[in-house]
């Protein structure tokens, strides 16, 4: 009896873990377009930071990550059990704090930019400190709406499914995402760091010293391109959450597209370029409505 028992266990256990991976691979599949925005937003954090300072930043702010979603995962599971009303408005509120963010950098470029800002005296190791707290407060804040997308996504595919598959299909896809996501960042932001090794590595010009110099090119453009990407990132991503996720807003604009020729680009741009449009407009609506607020505290006070 304690064989057949000891059997039947070992078979509920692998069955389990099957449905974890067919679950996994399907959310990893449906958070993939998420995934590419938060890299492109991490990416740019550390944008303007000294060159031995990036790892310990990229390292800070995964941890800050790990963190969000040790909190996310159980709420989102709450949430759904009990609340699931509050899923929507919660995720839209995310939505608008992200295009917000969007306008605000927009409209710092444009009207308060201050290279003193993003690059700090050498100096001065207070500046430097709280510039890079800066960062790391506010690559962790848009994290945060990120991965509450992210596991939201990923809830979504396994609802209906046990309780022990949802925690742990859950647990595995923010586990991965973190990793895989401040893996590519930190990649990255050391593509120059190799260049620089390849280049004493060569004794001459040879292939080497190209490759390596090619890379020292490549690295701050990319740096600057990323930076931009990430910006408009925030538009996306939040124009996405706020559509998709406000039923009238959604079905006013999905007609639209259905009407456009039945071309394959067109159908598959148009809807991100409605959400970066509907993200811009929302963030500087959001940005107007909050300095209003500022404004009026002021008055009182």
């Amino acid at each position: 009896m304690a064989g057949a028992s000891l059997l039947t266990l070992l078979d509920d256990i692998a069955t389990v873990l099957d449905d974890v991976a067919v679950m996994s691979k399907m959310a990893a599949k449906k958070t993939a377009g998420v995934l590419g925005d938060d890299l492109a937003l991490n990416a740019q954090q550390v944008s303007g930071v000294a060159a031995e300072r990036e790892l310990p930043i990229v390292w800070s702010v995964a941890k800050g990550s790990f963190r969000n979603k040790l909190i996310l995962v159980p709420a989102a599971l709450l949430l759904s059990s009990i609340f699931p009303g509050l899923i929507m408005p919660l995720l839209v509120i995310g939505g608008l704090f992200l295009c917000f963010e969007g306008a605000e950098k927009i409209l710092e470029k444009l009207f308060h930019h201050d290279e003193n800002t993003e690059h700090p005296l050498e100096d001065s190791a207070n500046s430097v400190v709280e510039f890079e707290q800066k960062k790391i407060a506010g690559a962790i804040r848009t994290d945060f709406i990120l991965s509450a997308e992210i596991i939201v996504i990923a809830l979504g595919t396994v609802k209906g499914q046990l309780m022990t598959t949802q925690i742990l299909v859950l647990s595995l896809i923010a586990v991965l995402m973190t990793v895989g996501v401040y893996g590519l960042v930190a990649c990255i932001v050391k593509l120059d760091d190799l260049g620089f090794y390849l280049k004493r590595q060569s004794q001459s010009e040879g292939v080497l010293f190209l490759v390596g110099q090619g890379l020292i090119s490549f690295a701050p453009k990319l740096m600057k391109f990323l930076t931009v990407v990430g910006t408009i990132a925030m538009f996306l991503v939040g124009g996405g959450i706020i559509v998709h996720n406000i039923p009238l807003m959604h079905h006013w604009i999905e007609p639209i597209i259905l009407d456009i020729p039945n071309l394959a680009i067109a159908q598959a741009l148009l809807p991100s370029i409605v959400n970066g449009l509907v993200g811009l407009v929302a963030g500087f609506i959001t940005v107007g409505v909050v300095a209003l607020a500022i404004k009026i505290k002021d008055t009182i006070n």
